[in-house]
């Protein structure tokens, strides 16, 4: 129990502040940090590669952009962290008095990055996401805001076909994933404020959505796409009415957009115009376990919303995970944040060892069937991929099943579309089998490999 804890905590977290001027002086400049970043990054070509090259070492397991935003995240854990120790210490705790000095002290600093946080969190995103686009450029500018991105099945001559869209403020992109490069290409955009959504009738009404754009925008009529569930589509729907109504009340136009050339056949319009879009023809070094890449093998969505809560929702501490292949439990140091668990051997390694994205995922309290046998244990499933973890305490187990539940999403595909869908989601299956098992090999004692060679 709490209660029982070191008394030291509000204490610790006052001596921290003292500094507090260190985080005034962040505060001020770290936007100007993200746009000096972005600059170099798209002026510099030594600096990309720089950028690249170090973002695929193991120690920035996170992209740069997030690390930049640390301590606009840290403030608001230790906030959190405090607000919590308030709620369960009695009012004759020896750190009550501490907590609540430290808590005032806060509460300066708190006001100024509650103000902050969504424009610096949209400024990282759309500079990470200009890096994973091409040809699209100058996605950053000023009033553009970043409001989902996610996989849709697009339909076409040739069935339905798996597509990433980027929905922003102003703006509806379209994107096929390289196979080269692992970026997204553009194959075409919609200016909000000349879109309409509407539902189609029979089988797709649960899950399809028909979007209409001019003509004089894009050269495109109509354009069906459905999500994998009733959910996710209902999510598509909302942020895209909601996008398309602020646009057209907006009536700032400065916003320039990239002029493709528009095509003749309307459901077509994208795959044919991707050959008129300059492309990045030499290989880079990139990421590819993002939220974007994890949101095309998971076949799911993000909204930025989402990313807000995520950032309020970020816990680490030991727990125990259970063996696959045996009833032994192995003790890792496991961080969560952005919507991914990161395994260390202790707290003080530099580098993770593996990573488990949880988009997805489904978090829970293990079943009968599971024949668990332990306290304190929570299981973790996407599709056929089971995960059990085991906390120290009531209390930690707690925490763990709040944080991981309010920053995952639950996906259950309803209805399969076709069998060219069937033919997609084999393949997207198929990639997480492979992501599934580097990470379990990679957390794998050396002693467990040892004895499985031997058998």
């Amino acid at each position: 129990m709490i209660d029982n804890a070191p008394c030291h905590c509000g204490v610790e977290v006052q001596e921290f502040l003292h500094h507090k001027f260190i985080y005034e002086e962040y505060l001020d400049g770290h936007v100007l940090v993200l746009e000096k970043l972005d600059a170099s990054f798209r002026q510099n070509n030594r600096f990309e590669q720089l950028y690249r090259d170090f973002e695929t070492q193991k120690v920035c397991y996170l992209p740069l952009t997030t690390f930049v935003l640390k301590p606009l995240h840290r403030l608001l854990q230790y906030h959190a962290l405090l607000q919590r120790l308030l709620k369960h210490y009695g009012p004759n705790h020896p750190d009550r008095a501490d907590s609540l000095t430290t808590s005032d002290t806060l509460k300066d600093l708190i006001q100024p990055v509650m103000e902050t946080l969504e424009h610096s969190e949209n400024l990282a995103t759309l500079c990470e996401l200009q890096r994973d686009i091409i040809g699209f450029d100058n996605l950053y500018q000023p009033g553009r805001k970043f409001l989902r991105h996610g996989c849709l099945l697009k339909h076409s001559k040739k069935g339905y076909q798996q597509r990433m869209f980027f929905l922003f403020s102003d703006i509806l992109l379209y994107t096929s994933r390289s196979q080269a490069t692992l970026q997204f290409k553009v194959h075409g955009h919609m200016p909000l404020r000349g879109v309409m959504i509407e539902e189609p009738e029979g089988e797709l009404s649960n899950y399809g959505l028909i979007i209409y754009g001019l003509p004089k925008d894009c050269g495109n009529r109509q354009m069906t796409v459905a999500a994998n569930s009733a959910e996710e589509k209902e999510k598509w729907k909302k942020d895209l009415q909601a996008a398309i109504q602020q646009a057209r009340d907006k009536t700032d136009t400065k916003i320039t957009y990239l002029s493709l050339k528009s095509c003749s056949s309307s459901d077509e319009i994208v795959d044919q115009c991707g050959t008129d879009v300059a492309t990045q023809t030499k290989p880079t070094a990139q990421r590819s376990n993002t939220t974007v890449h994890v949101c095309w093998h998971r076949n799911t969505s993000i909204s930025m919303k989402d990313q807000l809560l995520a950032v309020e929702n970020q816990l680490s501490g030991y727990l125990l995970r259970k063996f696959k292949s045996s009833n032994g439990w192995q003790k890792l140091w496991v961080v969560f944040t952005s919507f991914c668990l990161f395994f260390y051997k202790c707290s003080t390694d530099d580098s993770p060892l593996a990573s488990l994205p949880l988009l997805g995922y489904n978090v829970s309290a293990p079943t009968a069937e599971d024949a668990i046998g332990k306290d304190f244990v929570f299981k973790l499933q996407y599709k056929n991929h089971i995960y059990f973890f085991r906390a120290e305490s009531e209390y930690t187990y707690n925490r763990w099943m709040e944080v991981i539940g309010s920053a995952t999403q639950k996906l259950k595909p309803e209805v399969e579309l076709a069998k060219d869908v069937e033919c997609i989601d084999a393949k997207l299956q198929e990639k997480e089998v492979l992501e599934i098992q580097s990470v379990e090999e990679s957390i794998e004692s050396p002693k467990t490999k040892k004895s499985k060679s031997k058998r």
